[in-house]
């Protein structure tokens, strides 16, 4: 009796094994065909990605990296811009933070750092792919500072330590022989200070015309405070200024306010011809040179129509794929 029991058990799992190979097997869903390995998705997010530190959310920089990230979107490149916080910082950044390819500073920020001895042989580590445009020198000031002297032993806001504005103050500052005292509070900050007299003036460093002015009207009492072209200056910096089409809140028709202006530089860490993020920002340059005709459009920002991608930086050296793409269309 136990032997035909257990002869049928087998011959039923006999059948159930049989009837179950014989089934069609069923197609892969659309969810499941969606399951791929982990290190697939990572390699291709991956692939050509740079990564550029820039300045302040109301800063000339990010909206100029910002517009890098958008034409350049392509299948082979892709780039991330990073909210930093100044040009000094942006090369302590450019050093030593992991993934950070580029970065966007003033031009006289590796004379400041050769002069304080900040790092060994910065020059051979920095170098540059384009000079971008000039930034401009904003002093704005409550309305009973005329001028530049009159601001000494005042409070002036000159940013963040280590921002590039913090940087140019202390050298204008310091050259025109006008003594004063420096906070260090972040633009909208200072701004807001301004406005309760709590600090005399803030300088602001950037690109015309600046977001950070943008709600600015006569009703705040503030106004741009012209700097002479002296040569002490120019020395150093580019004369130029401010108008009403710059700022049509804050000056008047038909008038200007004399200013200087200093080189923002698109900076890149040299990497060894041997590595593979040098490959990356070669191919970065490639793309940035050959499609820089779309940053000129009018729907751009109007600093990119200041830029020559030749224009030699003193003090500088040019990363060699720059050099060598420059060459090639001559």
């Amino acid at each position: 009796m136990k032997t035909a029991i257990m002869l049928n058990t087998i011959k039923m799992l006999f059948l159930f094994i049989f009837l179950s190979m014989s089934l069609p097997i069923q197609a892969a869903t659309p969810d499941d065909q969606a399951i791929t390995p982990l290190t697939q998705p990572s390699a291709r997010s991956n692939k050509g990605v740079v990564s550029i530190i820039t300045g302040s959310v109301n800063g000339t920089y990010i909206r100029i990296a910002s517009e890098l990230a958008t034409v350049l979107d392509t299948d082979g490149l892709r780039v991330l811009a990073i909210i930093g916080k100044g040009s000094v910082q942006n090369i302590s950044d450019l050093l030593y933070l992991k993934g950070i390819d580029l970065a966007i500073v003033q031009s006289d920020v590796l004379e400041y750092l050769k002069r304080h001895g900040t790092y060994k042989n910065i020059g051979d580590n920095v170098y540059y792919i384009a000079k971008l445009y000039n930034e401009e020198f904003h002093l704005l000031a409550n309305s009973e500072i005329e001028n530049l002297s009159d601001l000494a032993d005042r409070k002036v806001n000159f940013d963040t330590k280590g921002s590039g504005t913090f940087l140019t103050a202390s050298i204008v500052f310091d050259t025109l022989n006008v003594p004063v005292k420096p906070t260090y509070y972040d633009q909208a900050t200072a701004l807001e200070k301004l406005k309760t007299h709590e600090i005399d003036a803030l300088v602001y460093v950037a690109g015309k015309p600046a977001q950070l002015f943008d709600k600015l009207t006569a009703d705040n009492a503030l106004h741009f405070v012209p700097i002479d072209h002296t040569s002490a200056l120019l020395a150093t910096y580019l004369p130029t200024q401010l108008n009403n089409q710059d700022y049509p809140h804050l000056i008047e028709p038909n008038q200007t306010v004399k200013t200087i202006a200093v080189g923002a530089v698109l900076a890149v860490y040299n990497w060894k011809s041997a590595s593979p993020r040098y490959q990356k920002t070669a191919n970065f340059v490639n793309h940035f040179f050959e499609h820089f005709n779309e940053f000129q459009l009018p729907t751009r920002h109007p600093k990119w129509r200041e830029v020559s991608l030749s224009a030699v930086i003193p003090g500088w050296t040019r990363f060699k794929p720059a050099q060598e793409w420059l060459e090639h269309q001559k």
